[in-house]
Order: structure tokens, then C-alpha cells, then sequence
């Protein structure tokens, strides 16, 4: 199956986290909603197994991506997937309406392959916009 997906993650505390290539990043606690995708049709990169592969500790994958980085911390935890199975790829067209409604983005985090400002999307809160309302 392929599609895109939303992570949303809580972060119990504030922390500074080392991100590959973007160096150090200061992550306040809150709710982070992370979007990505998997368009492989079979194998490691379909959908569900890309979703598998996040709830992962550590020690059982490479660390890749710069999800994969925030997820290793253990303040950071995985509270909601949506999925959007599709053949077609909407990672950015979503992560760019998160963006108008989340209170911060982290510059450049799992966009290194697009020219969106971020697929990571930080919110102080649960405003009152309904996920449903993006997807």
C-alpha cells in the first residue's frame, strides 16, 4: 500500500535534540504533528511498513531520517497515525496546511527532498482545528 501519513507525537518535556545535518535543535514540549510518506508497493517502504519501522525502538533500526532522530528521544511518543492511502503522493500539499495551523515549524525537518519549509509541525496545544479538516 502506498499513501502518506501523520505522526502525531507528544513531547513530555522540553529537550535539545542532534538532527543529522541540521545540527541541534531546541524542541519545546507540546504536540507535534510529522508528515510523511511511503510510495513503494511492496517491501520495506509501503505504508505500513514505514509506519512499523516508527514505532521502533532505537536499538532495532539505523537511525535515517530526521524523524527518526526526535523518535529515539524518550520524551517523544507516537499518540496518533492517520494514514492516506493513495497512489498519489500528498505529503506536501498536507504538510502545508498543517503549517498554517500549527503555532511553529522546525526549519527544514524531513523536507531535505522538497521545497516545503518543514514536515514537522509544532502546536503549544491542540488548537481547535479538527485533523479531519486537513486530510
Amino acid at each position: 500500500m502506498k499513501g502518506t501519513y501523520i505522526l502525531a507525537i507528544k513531547l513530555s518535556q522540553n529537550c535539545k535534540l542532534v538532527i543529522g545535518a541540521l545540527g541541534s535543535i531546541f524542541f519545546p514540549k507540546g504536540l507535534y504533528f510529522y508528515v510523511g510518506s511511503a510510495m513503494a508497493k511492496t517491501g520495506a517502504l509501503t505504508l505500513l511498513n514505514r509506519i512499523k519501522r516508527h514505532f521502533l525502538t532505537n536499538s532495532h533500526k539505523k537511525t535515517h531520517w530526521h524523524i527518526d532522530y526526535l523518535l529515539n528521544s524518550a520524551n517523544a511518543q507516537i499518540i496518533k497515525v492517520f494514514l492516506i492511502p493513495s497512489k498519489e503522493r500528498y505529503e506536501c500539499i498536507i504538510a502545508q496546511e498543517i503549517l498554517e495551523q500549527s503555532d511553529d515549524y522546525i526549519d527544514n525537518f524531513g523536507s531535505s527532498d522538497c521545497y516545503c519549509k518543514s514536515h514537522l509541525f509544532y502546536f503549544s496545544r491542540l488548537n481547535t482545528f479538527e485533523i479531519s479538516d486537513i486530510i
